[in-house]
């Protein structure tokens, strides 16, 4: 019986919710954890394909992406114009390009933050620049028709294939002579 009586306020006490550390935070702020019931971590937006965009969200992120492009990727990474690499100075008006350009960049943020590791703008290099710009500045690629010297600056938005013929409903079989049995479709 002594020592159920011990127990008892050792249980209350266990049972009982911990005591807030003076600062009024959570018992857990110094793990990163939040408090129970309380505000959850902020998480940070997930980054939108740009051609998803719209309006003057769009107009911010183009402008944003354009300074990359020309402070940063250009002088760096740009390389010669020619045939076998064109450019385009208004690259902005070729979707495919902006679309390719901004996936690049966004891959370039995460790969320079420093969670990425010592190697991270490495894999950049490896995984993401190189293959980006092959494709983008391939002679036969969506900037073939534009710049292909420096003396000639030109601009062409080269036209896609046309829509899909598929129909949106599906075709009805065609009524049966007299006496004809409808032969199976497969």
């Amino acid at each position: 019986m002594e020592r159920s009586a011990q127990q008892t306020p050792q249980l209350d006490h266990l049972a009982s919710e911990p005591p807030l550390p003076a600062s009024g935070g959570s018992p857990f702020a110094a793990f990163g954890m939040p408090a129970f019931n309380g505000p959850s971590p902020t998480v940070p937006p997930e980054p939108r394909p740009i051609l998803e965009l719209e309006g003057e969200e769009y107009e911010d992120e183009i402008d944003a992406l354009s300074d990359w492009v020309d402070d940063f990727l250009l002088p760096v990474y740009g390389a010669e114009v020619t045939t076998a690499a064109p450019w385009c100075l208004s690259w902005q008006e070729h979707d495919d390009v902006v679309a390719w350009l901004h996936a690049l960049w966004l891959a370039y943020q995460q790969h320079k933050d420093p969670e990425a590791g010592l190697s991270g703008l490495l894999v950049w290099h490896r995984d993401f620049l190189t293959h980006a710009i092959a494709a983008i500045r391939a002679p036969g690629g969506p900037l073939s028709a534009c710049m292909t010297s420096p003396d000639r600056p030109a601009h062409r938005i080269l036209p896609g294939p046309p829509p899909s013929t598929r129909s949106t409903k599906p075709a009805e079989p065609e009524p049966a002579a007299s006496g004809e049995t409808p032969e199976p479709v497969s």
